[in-house]
């Protein structure tokens, strides 16, 4: 590598980390504030920002003279997003949880107040192929995903879904009271994993952790699953933290920074 790429690179760096300042900042910021933080001369840092403003993604406000970021980062976030396909970002983690836990590993969103599986990677006997094969629903609150992507919404939205959708009786260990519910959730939030503890199923146990995007929010959840002679409550707590790990690491990769 010459000289004069090794300088545009860091150039590069520099603006990048112009960007990300500001875009961590709550308020707009001077001159000087910006240099300082990014540990540059106020001139380099002008010229910079000089350039944002010219190609649209920055602008200075004509009173106070400082800078911020303009909302063509918010189209270009918006097309990236498009672009991304949650299935594909965690192919590889759940093979390679899979292989780890040595049990069936699925992929699922909610859609319409349920909980949709978009992957599944069979155990060593495929004895869930069946009940959580692609594309199949299940109900949001006796799933282990589901209970993670209950944790998005407030009392009012949760009470909402709950008259909408009910809490039908699968098994006879499947949550059915509201109250009962709730506690759970809290539980959930301490721990950091849901459970479905044979309650779509009888027999079948599986953990779950959540995947969030780049607002916090859960957009999808991975779970483990198994008969409950193998998913015994001593192997859950041999595999939570790998498969915590491996939800955080797709994460990540959409962005998610805790």
């Amino acid at each position: 590598m010459n000289q004069k790429s090794v300088k545009n690179n860091q150039s590069v760096e520099k603006v990048l980390q112009i960007i990300e300042t500001m875009a961590q900042s709550k308020e707009s910021l001077r001159l000087q504030d910006i240099a300082q933080r990014v540990d540059m001369p106020a001139s380099t840092a002008l010229r910079f920002l000089n350039t944002l403003m010219k190609c649209g993604y920055a602008r200075q406000d004509a009173g106070s003279l400082r800078y911020s970021l303009t909302l063509k980062f918010m189209h270009i976030g918006s097309l990236v997003n498009s672009q991304i396909s949650i299935r594909d970002v965690a192919r590889p983690y759940l093979a390679n949880l899979a292989q780890k836990c040595n049990e069936s590993v699925c992929l699922a969103i909610e859609q319409d107040m349920e909980i949709v599986y978009i992957d599944v990677i069979d155990g060593p006997d495929g004895i869930l192929k069946i009940t959580q094969r692609i594309g199949k629903l299940a109900p949001i609150h006796s799933t282990g995903i589901g209970k993670l992507m209950l944790l998005n919404y407030d009392l009012k939205q949760f009470e909402h879904i709950i008259e909408t959708k009910g809490l039908k009786v699968l098994t006879p260990n499947t949550i059915t009271s509201k109250d009962e519910l709730l506690l759970e959730l809290e539980k959930i939030k301490q721990r950091g994993y849901a459970l479905d503890d044979e309650e779509c199923e009888l027999g079948a146990r599986c953990l779950s952790a959540g995947i969030k995007d780049y607002t916090g929010k859960y957009v999808a959840g991975i779970s483990v699953s198994g008969p409950t002679t193998r998913m015994t409550m001593e192997y859950i707590e041999q595999i939570k933290d790998v498969v915590m790990e491996t939800a955080d690491k797709i994460s990540r990769e959409l962005s998610y920074r805790s």
